[in-house]
């Protein structure tokens, strides 16, 4: 794939195994839903999560964009990362995955929800910046 491809590729899908290092004992690896602002690519978690500590402590990431169709293809995705805070962009990010995960655009209704489960939650954006692939 040129770089052109692979850009396509990430935009293509939705679903990617999240890998950051851990303090201790290897990597830590989880799936994940992703959204596409630009060329960056945006994680919903919680603030206290391990991959929100991670990104705070690393400040770099990696994503295995993963195909959802056999014969599984994928494209491993090396980025720099920050947490972002700012209410509204968290609100935002989930009712967007939301969406990705039912398949269609969640209705303005149900927003006061994610409102709550955001604050609740103490929901944060990852931001992630691409800077190689494999």
């Amino acid at each position: 794939m040129d770089r052109d491809e692979r850009r396509d590729f990430v935009r293509r899908h939705r679903t990617a195994v999240f890998g950051y290092g851990r303090k201790s004992d290897g990597p830590a690896l989880s799936i994940v839903y992703y959204v596409m602002d630009g060329d960056d690519i945006l994680v919903s978690t919680m603030g206290a999560r391990a991959k929100a500590k991670a990104v705070r402590r690393l400040g770099k990431v990696s994503l295995c964009v993963l195909d959802e169709q056999w014969p599984p293809t994928y494209l491993v995705v090396y980025c720099t990362a920050r947490v972002e805070t700012e209410p509204s962009a968290v609100v935002d990010l989930m009712m967007r995955i939301a969406g990705v995960m039912a398949g269609k655009e969640m209705p303005d209704a149900v927003r006061p929800m994610v409102v709550e489960g955001a604050r609740r939650e103490g929901r944060v954006v990852l931001r992630l910046t691409p800077y190689s692939t494999f």
